[in-house]
Order: structure tokens, then C-alpha cells, then sequence
């Protein structure tokens, strides 16, 4: 019998075992070590796949339901509801989650050769922001997951305080490091003071200065991007033939992950057919129809963030929309997806501040920003917050791997 830790993400999940006196990450899909936090039920072969499979199952043309940030719809009603996979049957929410953990814990338990019955989960320092009830209900129903998927002891942590403890064990001084975990759907600090004879602890509740975060990440950024260049060649913010804007919530609903399918139904096809007469330009409408016939949405949605990393690669890049429209091709750059996510950005930054602020820490007296999570590769967004902390040294962990590492250390910690 041996123990894991699970860093469960809104984009992507890892799992980490013991070895020795340090931790090592276990393949989760072939040789990698992360995986995206993706599962499809695969209708026409019966079959449920998962992370990049997943995804290619679903582009590939296979019939099912894919599912991705399924982190995001803790603590929401939404989470107690069902999804059709369209063979005419269902699932709960909160099962999919279930059946998720199961296959993170078997590849545990395969890279380990032996059984896995605790572990040590990564949390958001938030799951729902401004809603102490959502929040809990959240936990609640992650720990009812893991439960559910064969764990039957099981520690929380903070997401960002796991990132501390990986920080800090590159460590030769003491520091005062503000943790800036911003994956795909939340954005999260901490204030911690670390240090080598601090890690020697196992209760470090007074090392933890301040935390706190926002439910604003990576997605919100693919979605920003999404109506603001994808959806607007579909009709967003078009002008009716009475100078009124054209009803949108298609288009939120198309830029949401979870949300998407919800579009397809007979109920809201028939409907949208019958709003040709609002576009002005029929190509609007036309294009829009077929996303919605064709069920384009979720690639649409992966196509904003493909431009998304693209930019943060390159600074520019283009989208094609070829399966919309022959030939449909969108340019775009980083000033447009800082234009796009300037609100996103700002709640991100607000956030870092205050979590020093509620530590009664100046700013200048701030010594490291240890960046991890996906969404840290935005360079805009990380220069944001540098200058936010001007007497701060960057330093950047690994994005995908950090957390996953310190519950990993947290977890030894733990139970031996």
C-alpha cells in the first residue's frame, strides 16, 4: 500500500508517488508526466478515453461527448446535474470527475506496482469566488469524487502553498516568496515564508502569511479571445435591422467549455433558425448555423486557444476558420489578446496585491514571485505582476509540474 498526490486542474492534471526521500512524477498518459484534463465518451466504439486521446477522439469525428474543465463546475448547480452522451444516455457530473481521479489513480498504481487508497489533492485557494457556501459545497464535492474513486483517506492543500513547498526546495536562505499559481481556471496566490530549516516543519500553518485568489484564469482568457475576433465573423455584437444588438447568448454559451454541447439541442437549433431575419449579413447567420449543425463549438473554442499560446510563443499568429468558411482567416497578435483579457488582467493583478495587502507585507518587501500553472507562459501577464512587485526576483517553476511536486513533498510529509 503506498500514497499519491493529485494535482487536478482545470487544463491539466498530474499525480505524484514517493521515491525514497524525494518525489517523482508518474506517467499518465504514455511517457508524459501531465495529461489535460480532458475525458470523452466515445459513443461509437463504446469506449472512454482520456487527455490528448480524448481530444483527438473527439476531432477525429467520433460520435460521444468530450468534457473538459471539469474542475470548473464545482460548486455550481451544474455539478449535481447530468449530461447526455448522446446514445441516449447520461451521466452525473460529479461521476465524470469520478471516473477521472480512477484513471489518474490507476496509472498511479501501475507506475507504483501497488495499491493506492490515500493521497493528498490540490485545491484552488477559491473554487467559486464571493460565494463562502459554493466554496465549501465545492470541496465537498471533489472529496466525494475521490472518495467515489477508491481514496479513502484524503488531505487538501492549497495549490499555491504545494508550489511554495517545490520552490523551496531549491532553496540555500530564508525568502518571502508570493506564489503566483494561475493555471486554466483560477488564478491563485500565496504569501509564504520558506527556507531550508522551515521545510524541516510539518505544520507550517504560520509560515502561510496570506492567501487568496480569483476564479479568472486561462479559459477566461480563450473565451475573451473567442468573441473578440472567432465570433464576431458568426454574428456577436451584430446590429439587427432596428439598430438592436443581436440576441448573444449563443455566443457566451459557445465560448464556455461546459457549456457548449447545451447549444446542439433540437430545441435551440430550430430557434436559431428562425433568427435569420436579425443579421443584417446572412453570412453571419449562415456561418453560425453551421458551427451549430456541424457542433463546432468546442474547436472553436480550442482554436482561440490555440491563438492564444500561439501569441504567447511567437507574438502573432492566425486562426483558421476554414471548416466555418472556405477560406475564412482571422490575424491576431498580442495587443489584441491583452485588449481582449484587460479585465481578466486586471482582477489577476488586484488579486496579487491584496494577498500581500491582507498580510499587512509592503510590496518592495516581497523578495521572489514563483510563477507556475499553464497560463503563466502569458508574458503580458506575467510582466504585469512583475512590475506589480518591482523588488521581486521572477523565477518561474515548472508550469505544468510544480504543484503537482509540492503536494507530492506535502504528501510524504504526511504520511510518513
Amino acid at each position: 500500500m503506498t500514497y499519491c498526490a493529485i494535482d487536478f486542474g482545470t487544463s491539466n492534471s498530474a499525480l505524484a508517488l514517493p521515491a525514497g526521500d524525494a518525489v517523482r512524477l508518474a506517467p499518465v498518459e504514455g511517457d508524459h508526466t501531465t495529461l489535460p484534463t480532458a475525458i470523452f465518451f466515445n459513443t461509437d466504439e463504446e469506449a472512454i478515453v482520456y487527455g490528448r486521446a480524448a481530444v483527438a477522439a473527439y476531432i477525429d469525428g467520433f460520435d460521444g461527448r468530450l468534457m473538459r474543465s471539469l474542475k470548473s463546475i464545482l460548486g455550481s448547480a451544474l455539478a449535481e446535474g447530468v449530461t447526455e452522451l448522446g446514445d441516449g444516455s447520461a451521466v452525473k457530473y460529479t461521476d465524470v470527475i469520478s471516473t477521472f481521479l480512477v484513471y489518474l489513480k490507476k496509472r498511479g498504481e501501475a507506475c507504483a506496482h501497488a495499491p493506492i487508497e490515500r493521497a493528498v489533492l490540490g485545491r484552488p485557494v477559491f473554487f467559486v469566488d464571493d460565494d463562502p457556501r459554493a466554496d465549501l459545497l465545492a470541496a465537498r464535492q471533489l472529496e466525494a469524487a475521490a472518495h467515489a474513486a477508491g481514496l479513502r483517506e484524503i488531505h487538501f492543500q492549497y495549490e499555491p502553498i504545494a508550489a511554495a513547498f517545490d520552490y523551496e526546495s531549491r532553496l540555500d536562505r530564508e525568502a518571502l516568496v508570493l506564489v503566483a499559481d494561475i493555471g486554466g481556471g483560477t488564478s491563485d496566490f500565496s504569501l509564504v515564508r520558506v527556507g531550508p530549516e522551515r521545510m524541516r516543519r510539518l505544520e507550517r500553518k504560520d509560515d502561510v502569511l496570506a492567501h487568496h485568489g480569483v476564479h479568472v484564469a486561462g479559459t477566461d482568457f480563450d473565451r475573451r479571445v473567442e468573441l473578440a475576433t472567432i465570433l464576431p465573423e458568426l454574428g456577436y455584437k451584430a446590429i439587427d435591422p432596428e439598430g438592436r444588438e443581436v440576441p448573444n447568448r449563443i455566443y457566451f454559451d459557445l465560448s464556455t467549455w461546459h457549456l457548449v454541447n447545451t447549444v446542439y439541442t433540437g430545441k435551440r437549433v430550430g430557434e436559431l433558425r428562425l433568427m435569420r431575419h436579425l443579421y443584417r449579413d446572412s453570412r453571419h447567420h449562415d456561418r453560425l448555423m453551421r458551427v451549430v449543425e456541424q457542433r463546432l463549438g468546442h474547436a472553436l473554442v480550442a482554436r482561440a486557444e490555440e491563438a492564444k499560446i500561439g501569441v504567447a510563443a511567437g507574438g502573432q499568429t492566425s486562426i483558421d476558420l476554414d471548416d466555418v468558411e472556405t477560406d475564412l482567416r482571422l490575424a491576431f497578435d498580442e495587443a489584441q489578446l491583452v485588449e481582449a483579457g484587460v479585465d481578466e488582467l486586471h482582477r489577476i493583478v488586484d488579486a496579487a496585491r491584496e494577498t500581500v495587502r491582507a498580510a499587512g507585507i509592503a510590496p518592495r518587501d516581497v523578495g521572489a514571485l514563483y510563477f507556475t500553472g499553464g497560463s503563466t507562459g502569458l508574458t503580458f501577464l506575467t510582466r504585469s505582476l512583475t512590475e506589480a512587485f518591482p523588488a521581486a526576483q521572477p523565477v518561474f517553476g515548472d508550469r505544468l509540474a510544480s504543484v503537482a511536486t509540492g503536494l507530492g513533498i506535502h504528501a510524504r510529509r504526511i504520511f510518513r
